[in-house]
């Protein structure tokens, strides 16, 4: 597969992961962007591996951690066009792009390590092995990550505090 034929078939795709990753489009374009350019220039290679699209997906992630080091701040905020973004249809879209919001401001608050395991849970599908695999701890931290992250946004949405955040 040429790379040109995959970035039609993946781009959108990748977008909409790195985008459910930082709650973010803007940045979500840019690690998809440095990502795409370091693949581009090892396609031969990337080409030739089983499932290209889930190493480049991977590249997406490692990228996502370690964003952090070299430009990204602490706060996250949410902004309003994500929500219409991602949200499918529904009988009543309002009701979806307000839980959909808090949510993604509820996530958007959680560690980096801990954001990802959950996108990687309940995003893309996959298992305690896949995600250790991805993000290079064991299966004990995967589930750790994820149960703390649950924990917090119980927290946050019993307490009310994503929703006054996207007000």
């Amino acid at each position: 597969m040429a790379f040109e034929e995959f970035l039609a078939e993946r781009l959108a795709p990748l977008l909409r992961y790195a985008t459910t990753l930082t709650c973010d489009p803007h940045q979500a374009q840019d690690i998809v962007q440095d990502v795409l350019l370091r693949a581009q220039q090892r396609w031969t290679e990337i080409a030739r591996l089983d499932l290209p699209s889930a190493y480049v997906k991977r590249m997406v992630t490692n990228e996502f951690l370690s964003w952090r080091r070299r430009r990204w701040t602490r706060d996250v905020s949410v902004p309003h066009g994500v929500m219409v973004d991602l949200v499918a249809a529904s009988a009543d879209p309002t009701t979806a792009v307000d839980d959909r919001a808090v949510l993604l401001a509820g996530i958007a608050r959680l560690p980096r390590k801990q954001r990802a395991a959950i996108v990687l849970r309940y995003y893309d599908n996959r298992t305690d092995a896949e995600i250790a695999d991805e993000l290079r701890c064991s299966e004990g931290t995967v589930r750790s990550h994820i149960s703390r992250a649950v924990d917090r946004l119980r927290a946050d949405l019993a307490a009310g505090a994503c929703r006054e955040e996207v007000r």
